[in-house]
């Protein structure tokens, strides 16, 4: 009943501000929608699916602890999406969760999140970054694995050589993002 109430209200959702903020303010004063919604943003029924990783980006902004009890589930269905309305919103809560999670400050984000949530965002990152996606999924994902980095040594070799193999042809978007990552790594030395 709840995921078919919140099907229908996904229907009326567009790409307006608007509409994603007043959605995603509906949820977050309801969590008991958040699981039939990220249900729906992996069931890849476009465009619904895509709206619902919209909502679940705009709710992860607003308050990204309420993504949290969702993480197993998140985690590990990440892979399944191949859509770019549906990957660039996910890859934007990645970062958000990562940023989180290595932020100097205490926070939740840091209690939950497990060495394996790490691996697999890792995981998809790359496969986002070398894949056929748009800019802004490569750039959340380039900041996201320069994060996770710091707790797996493999990384940032990895992400070093993608971001130089890749930097002439990428876009002048991506290439200010590299260049950005790239001068991070190469300090590291």
């Amino acid at each position: 009943m709840i995921k078919e109430q919140l099907i229908e209200s996904l229907d009326y959702v567009d790409a307006t501000r608007k509409k994603r903020t007043e959605m995603s303010l509906w949820v977050l004063n309801k969590p008991e929608l958040l699981p039939p919604l990220l249900e729906i943003a992996f069931e890849g029924r476009d465009p619904i699916a895509n709206k619902a990783c919209w909502i679940l980006e705009y709710v992860a902004k607003r308050n990204i602890d309420s993504i949290l009890p969702l993480i197993d589930d998140f985690t590990e269905n990440l892979h399944t999406l191949a859509l770019d309305s549906s990957v660039r919103p996910m890859a934007k809560i990645c970062e958000l969760l990562i940023t989180a999670f290595f932020n100097k400050k205490r926070n939740e984000t840091k209690q939950v999140l497990t060495p394996k949530h790490l691996e697999l965002i890792a995981s998809t990152c790359f496969d986002w970054l070398i894949g056929e996606y748009k800019v802004a999924t490569k750039a959340y994902s380039m900041t996201s694995l320069w994060h996770i980095g710091k707790a797996f040594e493999w990384i940032h070799p990895e992400l070093k050589m993608v971001l130089e193999q890749n930097y002439t042809s990428g876009s002048p978007a991506y290439r200010a993002r590299a260049r950005t990552i790239l001068a991070k790594l190469n300090a590291l030395k």
